[in-house]
């Protein structure tokens, strides 16, 4: 067959798979060069000249074998495609006396064919790569004995061993030990992660380091890499608009090419009075250069090549749409908690306001926060975690709900929370200085959390200072967008001015609003996209977690998940899901999807101007004695779809992102305020 169907995979094996139409066809052109040099420097009547006309045949006769079962196929579903209208091309040339042209053209034919499919296997191994990643064998731990068990059987809950090298057989929770997990086939990332105690690790990464004890969290049927393995599935199998247009014509098209043949042959032969055979040389000819192979594979190969060099670089395009509204967007949304931002805050620094041991006061904190599921819970027990503090034993722990905790420790009461709750706590004397603290904190972008045991005679107090990182390649983001044309790019918080304008300014992002509910998100999101219409800019895309942002994500015009690999709502509410953490992956996402879309428009242009340049070539040259030999219009259309393949295949070749050169800044947050840059204004 000379078109791929990448809903149809061809047999792995056998005469009629990929590798033995591609072994058939070197045969027949060996026989086809063979005969044919035979013939001519012999004699067809001589012995070898008819050994070399035998030759020629039997070429042709390799050729038909693919050629007609194909056709058969269309014929039975009582449809005609290109493959019936090469059959009958290759066939009508030979019974009138031109077997090695039919040949020619059964050889080139085959040979594409036998190419388009390899091609089209090469990306669906892109694709299909993911599916390596799933290890055949976990080790299930019962009590001290260790047993190997079929990854399918996992259950939430059970605790598996995973050893250095060992591939990660379920989404998992570490309980023990502290090691690296190369994440690089999932999110494209090549730098590993480092991961501890409490950490996410997700089925098909590798753990680089010392061997690991992991809760399952999901059973593997249910992992994030199994959703991702669906989702590509999914992207593979839908149809662009275009496509889908051209498969619906192609049917009707073939029919028409058919006739137009047939129609040129009487013409030519009973009104122009040329030759029977000459005419319906010339009327076969037209029928192969107007055969619409090349324009029928392009969008595919293309399709599938970007689908598949994204999806090796943890960027999941959800079908050819996604990558065709992503190359035209032309200005871009962005939430800033858990996009700018990682969405994990860690404690940066703690301020002694008379409270002289940090260790001790940060335990106290941690113990008090125990049951709490509060995201600055969770920084201030991951750092007592992290400097290996043991909690101390806290009674009456009561929480006030958007205020704070107390508890008692020691005989002494101890407070924590935001100033305001905590200050009875604090002694009059120090109050002052906690306030300069937490303002300044606040400055910077920073939330300050007041610790303090006592009174407001006599007592100690500090605050912890808690910071949410920027992501990596947040600093780079503004400026890469800028080099591509995307403009306007804003940000979109819910947080508060103060905090939005620090985190502005430190990132460089031009245009910010603040303090919105998720429905002003979406009010901006529509605006924008009536600006960016009425302007001809593009469309507007926006980029958020999946959860919070669903609205907005749904608002745009292509909306972007920087979703966790486990996050079923950031894989299933967005046209494209970006499942590392770096935000170098949202140029590059939009470079590759440029490149598509040129190259894609490229193989369309080629393949019309082919078909049209061709189809007029053989019908204006035939009548003023400048006839286009029928192997001249075999290699033109079967070297146009060749072409097309190639092309399309570059973008398999595409260069990945760089890991951002930012990234000990996600780690530790200055606690001083930028001087190089100048706060935007909000607009």
């Amino acid at each position: 067959m000379t078109t791929a169907d990448p809903d149809t995979p061809p047999p792995a094996h056998g005469l009629f798979s990929p590798k033995g139409e591609l072994i058939a066809s070197i045969v027949a052109g060996v026989l086809l060069l063979a005969g044919f040099v035979a013939a001519q420097s012999f004699g067809r009547e001589t012995t070898l000249g008819l050994i070399g006309t035998g030759a020629v045949w039997a070429s042709l006769g390799i050729g038909m074998i693919f050629g007609v079962k194909a056709a058969w196929e269309a014929l039975r579903d009582l449809s005609i495609d290109i493959d019936v209208l090469m059959v009958v091309g290759a066939a009508l040339s030979a019974v009138i006396g031109h077997p090695a042209e039919g040949a020619l053209l059964m050889f080139l034919f085959t040979l594409s064919g036998a190419l388009e499919e390899l091609a089209m296997m090469r990306t669906q191994r892109e694709i299909e790569s993911l599916h390596k990643m799933m290890p055949t064998e976990a080790l299930l731990k019962r009590g001290d004995a260790i047993e190997p068990i079929d990854p399918t059987l996992l259950q939430t809950g059970d605790v598996i061993r995973i050893r250095p090298g060992d591939l990660v057989a379920a989404d998992a929770r570490i309980t023990l030990g502290r090691s690296a997990v190369d994440q690089s086939t999932l999110t494209g990332e090549s730098l590993p992660r480092e991961v501890g105690e409490g950490d996410e690790i997700f089925a098909g990464t590798v753990n680089l380091g010392d061997a690991l004890d992991a809760q399952v969290i999901r059973p593997a049927a249910e992992s994030g890499l199994q959703k991702i393995l669906k989702l590509v599935t999914e992207a593979r199998e839908q149809r662009e608009p275009a496509q889908r247009m051209i498969d619906r014509l192609s049917g009707p098209y073939a029919k028409a090419v058919m006739s137009l043949a047939a129609i040129v042959m009487l013409v030519w032969w009973l009104v122009f009075g040329e030759p029977f055979a000459s005419a319906a040389l010339t009327a076969i000819t037209f029928l192969v250069v107007l055969s619409p192979c090349a324009l029928i594979i392009a969008t595919p190969t293309c399709t599938l090549s970007t689908i598949g060099r994204g999806a090796r670089a943890g960027v999941l395009f959800k079908g050819g749409q996604a990558v065709e509204r992503l190359s035209r967007a032309g200005a871009l949304c962005l939430d800033k908690t858990g996009m700018l931002t990682m969405g994990k805050p860690a404690v940066v620094a703690i301020e002694s306001v008379g409270w002289s041991d940090a260790d001790e006061l940060l335990a106290v904190a941690a113990a008090l926060e125990e049951d709490s599921t509060h995201p600055l819970a969770r920084a201030i027990i991951d750092e007592a975690m992290r400097r290996g503090l043991s909690e101390p034993s806290v009674s009456d722990v009561r929480h006030e709900a958007g205020r704070g905790i107390s508890g008692r420790w020691n005989d002494d009461t101890v407070r924590l929370g935001m100033f305001r709750y905590a200050q009875d706590a604090v002694p009059v004397c120090l109050r002052a200085r906690v306030r300069e603290i937490m303002d300044a904190a606040q400055e910077r972008g920073q939330i300050g959390v007041v610790v303090a045991r006592g009174g407001t005679e006599s007592g100690e107090a500090a605050v912890v200072i808690i910071s949410d990182p920027p992501r990596f390649g947040a600093r780079a983001l503004a400026p890469a967008l800028a080099r591509l044309g995307i403009s306007p790019v804003r940000m979109l918080t819910g947080d508060s001015e103060k905090a939005a304008a620090r985190v502005a300014s430190e990132l460089a992002i031009p245009e910010w609003h603040a303090e919105l509910l998720p429905e002003q998100k979406v009010e901006h999101v529509r605006a924008l996209k009536d600006r960016a219409h009425k302007e001809s800019i593009g469309g507007v895309a926006f980029i958020g977690d999946g959860v919070n942002d669903a609205a907005a994500l749904a608002a745009a015009d292509v909306s972007i998940a920087m979703g966790t690999i486990g996050s079923d709502a950031a894989l299933e509410s967005a046209d494209i899901v970006l499942l590392g953490e770096d935000l170098a992956a949202v140029p590059w996402a939009i470079r590759l999807a440029r490149r598509s879309r040129a190259i894609l428009r490229f193989n369309l242009a080629l393949a019309l101007a082919v078909i049209a340049g061709m189809g007029i070539w053989v019908l204006i040259g035939s009548r003023i004695k400048m006839d286009v030999p029928l192997w001249v219009g075999v290699i033109a259309h079967e070297g146009g779809t060749l072409f097309v393949v190639a092309n399309s295949l570059r973008l398999l070749a595409a260069r990945g992102f760089a890991p951002s050169t930012d990234r000990s800044a996600s780690g530790e947050a200055s606690a001083e305020p930028s001087e190089l840059l100048t706060a935007p204004q909000p607009v």
